[in-house]
């Protein structure tokens, strides 16, 4: 008997022995399509001996995946930052970030102060930034060369030629249009109504400017490509797209900030290879990776110095649009609160129903 609970003990430590060194030789990584390239996995693995193993999913799935396990199976996540405070809040589903593991010199400094802040929970911080997307202006420049700011969806100037969607990016795009800070007024929900108001006042007061509220992103390009539109409330690959076909037409940041959302890197809260997980991180943020990345999806990536490495026409649509200081400026979307989407749904029902 006793040789048999020696031998079980051995064969328990065996397991144990290589399921830790398993551990150590991958990287389970939990991510948006896309996101990790397999020219990229198999420059990572050849550089570090790591096998890569990502998962697909999105994130709604990963707050699925990770509560089920209260924050185990996975070394690293990719969620929006917008989405990780209120679930590290509830659940605990992240541990916070040693920044001291990043190499920071190599991320876009705005980029990642943004991501520290809008993440914190209890004074600590949840993630690094990785892809970025902003909305701002498409703009036919031919007929519209003064559009640069969000008060051109209200101007006169274009009457019958201006489209955007009665969704809350507008009403938070014109707010900065009219100098206000309405991320600053998150929690303040009175301050916030108010601002709101005004914003819902104005677009009441244009809507006889508007061609069409846009619901279809494919409808928008559409309308701008055949010059029904000049002026448009859209996303930056839109008008890249449309830039493509006619010089004239590109996307514009707004002077008072395009509007951004970032897709981070987040450690789960009992993932096993946090030491692969930062390899990682540092990887995909090295400029000339993240240049490939960029190439091959189109979207920016919080790589200081990656879009000078992307290819020339790539390179061009981000130095067009995108200066040094519009890239800080970028207003970026932090967590928010849910009584103030209610808030927002019923100013935009009031300027869907006013005559």
């Amino acid at each position: 008997m006793k040789r048999w609970i020696g031998l079980w003990t051995v064969m328990a430590f065996v397991l144990t022995l290589v399921s830790a060194v398993h551990a150590a030789d991958t990287l389970e990584l939990l991510t948006w399509k896309g996101y990790a390239p397999k020219e990229l996995i198999d420059k990572f693995e050849k550089e570090t001996g790591i096998t890569v193993k990502p998962t697909y999913s999105n994130n709604e799935e990963m707050i699925a995946k990770l509560r089920a396990t209260r924050g185990a199976g996975f070394d690293l996540a990719q969620p929006s930052q917008d989405r990780i405070a209120s679930v590290q809040a509830e659940f605990g589903l992240y541990q916070p970030i040693d920044y001291a593991k990043i190499e920071a010199d190599q991320v876009v400094t705005s980029m990642l102060e943004a991501v520290k802040k809008n993440t914190a929970v209890d004074g600590k911080s949840y993630a690094v930034p990785h892809v970025y997307g902003t909305s701002g202006l498409i703009v036919n420049k031919k007929y519209a060369p003064e559009a640069k700011d969000y008060p051109a969806l209200l101007n006169e100037k274009y009457k019958g030629r201006i489209s955007y969607r009665l969704k809350r990016p507008t009403l938070i795009g014109v707010a900065f249009g009219m100098g206000e800070d309405p991320f600053a007024l998150y929690d303040d929900p009175e301050a916030y109504q108010a601002l709101m108001e005004k914003v819902e006042q104005k677009l009441i007061e244009a809507k006889p400017l508007v061609k069409m509220y846009w619901a279809n992103g494919d409808a928008l390009l559409q309308a701008i490509r055949s010059e029904e539109v000049h002026v448009a409330m859209g996303w930056d690959n839109g008008g890249w797209k449309l830039h493509e076909e006619n010089p004239d037409i590109d996307f514009v940041a707004p002077e008072s900030g395009a509007l951004g959302w970032i897709d981070t890197f987040a450690i789960p809260a009992k993932a096993e290879n946090t030491e692969a997980a930062y390899k990682w991180i540092n990887f995909m943020l090295k400029p000339e990776n993240a240049a490939v990345f960029t190439n091959m999806e189109k979207y920016g990536t919080a790589s200081k110095g990656a879009i000078q490495m992307a290819e020339p026409d790539v390179r061009a649509n981000f130095e067009r649009s995108f200066s040094e200081a519009a890239i800080d400026n970028i207003n970026w979307y932090p967590p928010v609160p849910a009584r103030l989407e209610q808030m927002e749904g019923k100013i935009l029902d009031k300027v869907k129903a006013a005559q």
